[in-house]
């Protein structure tokens, strides 16, 4: 996977997965994305890098952040943006993925930024696509959201500043998140302290520890000298069966609340990818409460995928 994400030269190509880059990678993402914020006025600066350039949003799920901070990345990189409404395009009246993608690259687009309901269609599309485009995974069935993880890593590295002393808990359901997957991969890669994951035994893939994580299925417990805090929303429609008694058991044995949260360091961050399902799995005084960043990931999103859109099709570097 990953010498299908880089050029022979070991810079970017495509963005797929975290699997298989390396931490010298992955702090270049970080520093560029560092560099198109203001750090007197945290305003996103509007740069020509991708001048001329053309970006095509395939979103075949529903999204709201990440489609729309993708769009916005790349608007302040000068880029053309073309966001295909897939349930009105040609794809719903039968045309293949394939197709689909042939006959955007006879309009000269220079990257895919694709989200998909499948595993593996963003690498499938890579595999498919012209030697001159870009793909960038915005997010896979239950396989991968690398953006989303290095936004993570970004608003971490911007409060924390140094991984290798951080104790990280991931709370909630990681068996169907394809971002707590990408977020393990991540935390290690770049030299986290310990990832733990926190999390009722039916909402944990098996031999999970195999990811590089400590298990933990009670969450007094698992909260003890934790740095950082990242809660993830129950994703029901990826459910084929009741895993959990109800939403209301679930809050009370794994919701985030401000007792809970005491149990953690006292300087500890909350996270969320969002959307927030409050009183499911984090109580809203602590979502909107001075230890939560949701929304500074929210906003480092733009800065993060502007990095990363850049250094794919620029992959000599030259920022």
């Amino acid at each position: 996977m990953s010498n299908l994400q880089l050029t022979a030269e070991g810079k970017l190509k495509h963005f797929l997965t975290i699997e298989g880059l390396s931490q010298s990678l992955l702090t270049e993402i970080l520093d560029t994305a560092e560099s198109f914020v203001n750090p007197t006025d945290q305003q996103i600066k509007k740069v020509p890098l991708l001048r001329g350039k053309t970006i095509v949003n395939l979103f075949f799920e529903n999204s709201t952040r990440t489609r729309t901070t993708f769009e916005l990345a790349a608007k302040r990189l000068s880029a053309d943006v073309l966001s295909m409404s897939i349930s009105t395009s040609s794809t719903s009246k039968g045309e293949s993925l394939l197709d689909t993608i042939r006959n955007l690259e006879a309009m000269y687009v220079d990257m895919f930024v694709v989200r998909h309901g499948l595993s593996g269609a963003a690498h499938f599309i890579a595999q498919q696509t012209a030697n001159h485009i870009s793909v960038i995974n915005a997010g896979d069935g239950q396989h991968a959201h690398p953006t989303q993880a290095m936004l993570d890593m970004f608003t971490i590295r911007q409060v924390k500043k140094d991984f290798s002393k951080l104790r990280v808990a991931i709370i909630g359901d990681i068996l169907h998140s394809r971002v707590a997957r990408s977020q393990i991969l991540a935390l290690n890669t770049l030299g986290a302290a310990e990832v733990r994951v926190i999390a009722p035994k039916t909402l944990l893939p098996a031999h999970v520890q195999t990811l590089g994580v400590s298990v933990c299925h009670n969450l007094n417990e698992g909260l003890q000298d934790i740095d950082v805090i990242i809660m993830l929303r129950l994703q029901k429609e990826r459910m084929t069966s009741a895993l959990l008694p109800s939403e209301s058991e679930y809050f009370k044995c794994f919701g985030l609340t401000e007792s809970k949260l005491k149990i953690a360091k006292p300087d500890a961050i909350v996270m969320h990818p969002g959307p927030i399902n409050r009183g499911v799995e984090i109580d809203s005084k602590v979502a909107d409460g001075p230890q939560s960043v949701i929304l500074q990931q929210v906003s480092n999103g733009i800065a993060v995928r502007m990095a990363i859109m850049s250094m794919a099709m620029q992959p000599q570097g030259a920022i």
